[in-house]
This record gives structure tokens, sequence and C-alpha cells, in this order.
């Protein structure tokens, strides 16, 4: 996972807490949740593309001069 992605992961996890805490503070607001779930899916969206081009990306051969030649 890179960088931005593990950022967002904890941007969503604190959202979570944060939307949490209102909700057993204030009472439950439909937007809140909204906008959280939507965050979610955002993060899981970056977290999948992320793995995906790890996985999709074709490993170079290695150059330089302690490189093996064919």
């Amino acid at each position: 996972m890179s960088g931005p992605t593990k950022t967002m992961a904890v941007l969503t996890c604190a959202a979570l807490v944060m939307t949490t805490a209102y909700t057993v503070a204030l009472g439950s607001s439909g937007w809140l949740w909204f906008g959280w779930v939507v965050l979610g899916v955002a993060t899981i969206g970056m977290a999948a593309s992320d793995s995906a081009a790890a996985a999709g990306t074709p490993r170079r051969p290695p150059t330089g001069p302690g490189a093996a030649r064919p």
C-alpha cells in the first residue's frame, strides 16, 4: 500500500471514530454517515487500484554494470 493510500485509510478510520462520537453525543445524522460511506468506498477504490497496479506492473530486467547479460 502506498503512502497516500495509507493516509486515506487513517483518515477514514478517524472519520469513523468522529462520526460515531457525534452520533452518540448528539444523535444520528444520515448525511454524516452517508459521507463516511462515500469516504470508505473511495478508500477501498484507492487500495484496489494500488494493488492492481502493483500486480500488473511487469518487472524490468536489471541494468547497469553488475547486471547479467544473456
